[in-house]
């Protein structure tokens, strides 16, 4: 698969989102490839997951996130579905999973329901370790703040608007991951 013809496609024009998708992509791909290669024995797919890396954000040109650049109808909440359905629409059904399972540390469908989400009702959590791995490497950048990476404490911070659950999801990933 060619991650970047993908990109090209959703993204033609060289402008402040692509930018912002780009540099954001690539630093989460780089910190989930640097735990595939310190975690041989996880046995993940290395080359999935740069190219799931690089594409679980391709739904934020649908979103409306002013802040990021986006000017489209959905709320933000759903970039994850609508990149899924987008790779689905690609031919890669994988990669859509990535997509729509990273948001938070991955949504159950009780989060779904409690928190009234405008997303499908099902569960969206991370189940594969590639997915688990570009979920975890994702929590770790923003796309207000690209030059920074967060701590560890940072990015466990930053999930308490999610749930519980997602927090303790993630503690377990820092216990498997560093």
């Amino acid at each position: 698969m060619n991650y970047q013809a993908i990109i090209e496609k959703y993204y033609p024009e060289e402008n402040e989102l692509k930018h912002i998708l780009m540099v954001h992509s690539r630093k989460v791909a780089d910190k989930a490839l640097q735990i595939v290669d310190r975690h041989p024995e996880l046995g993940a797919d290395r080359e999935f997951v740069e190219e799931a890396a690089m594409l679980h954000d391709i739904g934020i040109f649908l979103t409306d996130a002013p802040g990021i650049y986006c000017f489209g109808s959905q709320p933000y909440i759903c970039h994850g579905v609508l990149g899924a359905d987008l790779m689905r629409k690609e031919g890669f059904p994988r990669h859509a999973l990535v997509c729509e399972r990273h948001t938070g540390a991955g949504i159950s469908l009780q989060d779904i329901e409690r928190q009234q989400l405008p997303i499908p009702h099902r569960e969206m959590l991370p189940v594969s370790i590639e997915e688990q791995i570009v979920c975890y490497a994702d929590k770790f950048f923003s796309k207000t703040k690209l030059e920074r990476e967060k701590s560890v404490e940072e990015a466990t911070r930053s999930l308490l608007k999610f749930s519980d659950e997602g927090v303790e999801r993630f503690k377990r990933w820092i216990g498997l991951f560093e």
